[in-house]
This record gives C-alpha cells, sequence and structure tokens, in this order.
C-alpha cells in the first residue's frame, strides 16, 4: 500500500481499556485492520463493502463460537 492510501490515524474500541486491541483506519478506496500489539506489523486491506459484510455478520452472530 503507497504512503499516499495510509489514512493518517488509527481507531480502537471505546470499550478498549489500553490492552492488546484490534485498531482499524480507513481511506478512500479501505479499511485497514492491524493489532495494537505490534503497530508496525501487518496490516490486513479490506474493501469497504467487505468490512460492512465482517460487520453485519459479527452483528447478527456469525462469530459466535456457540453457534
Amino acid at each position: 500500500m503507497g504512503e499516499s492510501q495510509v489514512p493518517s490515524s488509527w481507531r480502537r474500541s471505546s470499550f478498549s481499556q489500553g490492552g492488546d486491541c484490534v485498531e482499524w483506519r480507513c481511506s478512500e478506496y479501505f479499511v485497514h485492520v492491524r493489532t495494537s500489539k505490534d503497530p508496525s506489523g501487518p496490516v490486513l486491506e479490506f474493501t469497504h463493502a467487505e468490512w460492512r459484510a465482517f460487520i453485519a455478520g459479527a452483528k447478527s452472530g456469525e462469530a459466535d463460537l456457540n453457534a
């Protein structure tokens, strides 16, 4: 991912208490996701449609371990 495509600020859940969290940031075309444990580590990149589908699935229980 080129520097011009990388947005400047990472966000995390307001439920995060400073521990290891998933962080994300949006650019014009992508949502970037990383772990706060390793800020210089790998970054996953999703289209906005992929990210919306993931969030919808998580909200509907698709990610529940007991399902």
